[in-house]
């Protein structure tokens, strides 16, 4: 296992509510947490409770009421609308329940697309997707449209699409939420594989206590702080 070294993501003091019809929805009340490179991180809480909020604040993709959230030691608080998109697309991967891949697209194209977004050229974009699709064992099927993928491999190629470029922090949503338990363990050990070959910071909601339990650590929304979870 990898040692985990630098903290790539912290949330320092996070506060964040939501406006109901009758009353304020306090989510987080003064969060702390850290997320170091090459550490995958499982969060566990029940439905409800902030998770998607969470890793939204943290991907920024929205701005907290409070406190303040670092990527690899640079405040994003005060950052332009523009600065934030930059940071996301060159420093922040999401993985969702649900893959989103382009449906006119092939899994090869899904995967060069933010990789020329970024500026990256056709050919060297190219290059890296099937070196990703073949390192998560997908490669055969570069080619195909996502309607012409398994659930597993859809899913896979959508983690690859996630690093293509190269990002410090991961955040993925109930990734193998929607997978059987032998594909979602497949997919998890694709991902936890990558992960720590690259260094990769990983947090990861899950509802899925048995994947939770194989990762780094595992934390838990309480009262609106983010702290350690035990079974």
């Amino acid at each position: 296992m990898m040692t985990a070294s630098r903290t790539v993501l912290r949330l320092q003091g996070v506060r964040h509510a939501y406006q109901e019809v009758d009353r304020k929805l306090e989510i987080l009340k003064g969060a702390d947490f850290e997320l170091k490179a090459g550490e995958m991180v499982a969060l566990v809480a029940p439905s409800g409770a902030g998770k998607s909020t969470l890793l939204h604040l943290a991907g920024l993709l929205e701005r907290p009421e409070g406190g303040e959230i670092y990527i690899s030691g640079k405040a994003c608080g005060t950052l332009s609308d523009g600065e934030r998109t930059a940071r996301r697309r060159n420093d922040i991967g999401f993985v969702y329940q649900f893959h989103h891949l382009l449906p006119e697209f092939s899994a090869l194209e899904n995967v060069m697309i933010p990789q020329m977004i970024r500026g990256l050229s056709k050919s060297v974009a190219a290059e890296r997707a099937r070196q990703l699709l073949d390192y998560l064992r997908v490669g055969p099927r570069a080619d195909h449209r996502p309607a012409e993928l398994s659930g597993g491999e859809q899913q896979r190629v959508a983690i690859a699409r996630a690093v293509a470029n190269a990002p410090l922090v991961l955040l993925a949503d109930e990734p193998t939420g929607n997978l059987d338990p032998e594909t979602s363990g497949y997919v998890f050990e694709a991902l936890s594989a990558l992960a720590r070959q690259s260094g990769l910071a990983s947090l990861v909601a899950t509802h899925n206590h048995a994947l939770a339990e194989r990762m780094d650590r595992v934390v838990t929304l309480e009262d609106g702080l983010i702290v350690p979870w035990s079974a």
